[in-house]
């Protein structure tokens, strides 16, 4: 669900002595959590080793991954992560289609399966991004979530307006006509929802599935407003106040969709986020107008008393 591998032929990635100067403003920052991520972040060569330097100053990680290496860096993970967030893409077949990776499905199961038994109250949860080849799929999906050993599972939507993601341009029509619902699609979304909510209820008392059913109900209105059938749903979020991206070459951003405002490399992520530019434009960004912030799909909206 992102283009990261595709556009990083030359292996752009975070060193030991950046995560070293890092760490003089993640504590300054009070920093209370760091999402490491990728492409595949278990792939990095010194993975664990950036994860102990910031383990040392007790700040909780969490990884993202596809969970094709959990099994394979279990040990490593139980030791220096407080979290796993895999991605799900639909049940067995689905799953395997859309990763286009044999057994795709099978090697998430068994590096779930790992962890747990290393440490069973391990937490370990499931993020599905719903689209075109996926969207009949949903009950199967927390169906799947259920067979893998998950905690949870959340979903979201897709992006396909930004260049996030390291998206060399935005996408064309065509390209995004591969992701997004068509006219036809979307009746059968709907009912796919309404379905959904009527069968795993439980799952939803139960807040194993993390969204309420409301807001799964707003995924239909975020691909309908694609075709101005509705408008976009309204968020809240606040990511760009309590948040930033550093991405594989060093370079920050508010959040995965604004524009960059730095690199580490050149600059201390503590004078970035607090430079001139970047107050100003935490200043004068409304999340209710703002372009990119309107068509977002993963905001983010954190109460100050959150623990982390």
């Amino acid at each position: 669900m992102c283009d990261i591998w595709k556009g990083n032929n030359n292996i752009q990635q975070l060193e030991e002595s950046d995560i070293l100067e890092l760490l003089v403003s993640l504590k300054k920052l009070n920093t209370k959590s760091v999402v490491m991520s990728g492409g595949e972040a278990l792939m990095h060569p010194n993975f664990f080793r950036l994860c102990e330097i910031i383990k040392s100053k007790s700040i909780s990680i969490v990884i993202l991954s596809t969970g094709l290496l959990l099994k394979k860096y279990s040990k490593d993970i139980i030791d220096w992560s407080d979290e796993v967030i895999v991605s799900l893409d639909g049940s067995r077949e689905v799953h395997n289609r859309i990763r286009n990776i044999p057994n795709a499905f099978e090697k998430l199961k068994e590096g779930v399966s790992e962890l747990k038994i290393l440490k069973k109250n391990f937490r370990v949860t499931g993020r599905s991004v719903i689209q075109k080849e996926n969207f009949k799929d949903i009950p199967n999906i927390v169906n799947a979530a259920h067979e893998i050993g998950l905690d949870q599972i959340s979903f979201l939507t897709a992006d396909v307006t930004t260049d996030a993601f390291n998206r060399p341009e935005l996408w064309d029509n065509q390209r995004t006509g591969e992701v997004k619902l068509s006219l036809d699609e979307l009746a059968q979304f709907k009912d796919v929802i309404e379905s959904l909510i009527k069968t795993h209820s439980s799952d939803f008392d139960k807040k194993y599935i993390a969204e309420s059913p409301d807001k799964l109900r707003r995924f239909y209105n975020y691909y309908a407003a694609h075709h101005n059938l509705v408008e976009f749903p309204k968020i809240k979020c606040n990511a760009p106040w309590v948040s930033s991206v550093i991405e594989a070459d060093g370079s920050v951003r508010p959040c995965f969709f604004h524009h960059k405002i730095g690199n580490i490399k050149d600059s201390s992520l503590n004078s970035i986020i607090n430079s001139s530019e970047s107050i100003s434009f935490r200043k004068n960004l409304d999340i209710a107008t703002n372009p990119i912030c309107k068509k977002c799909v993963c905001y983010l909206n954190l109460s100050p008393f959150t623990m982390l």
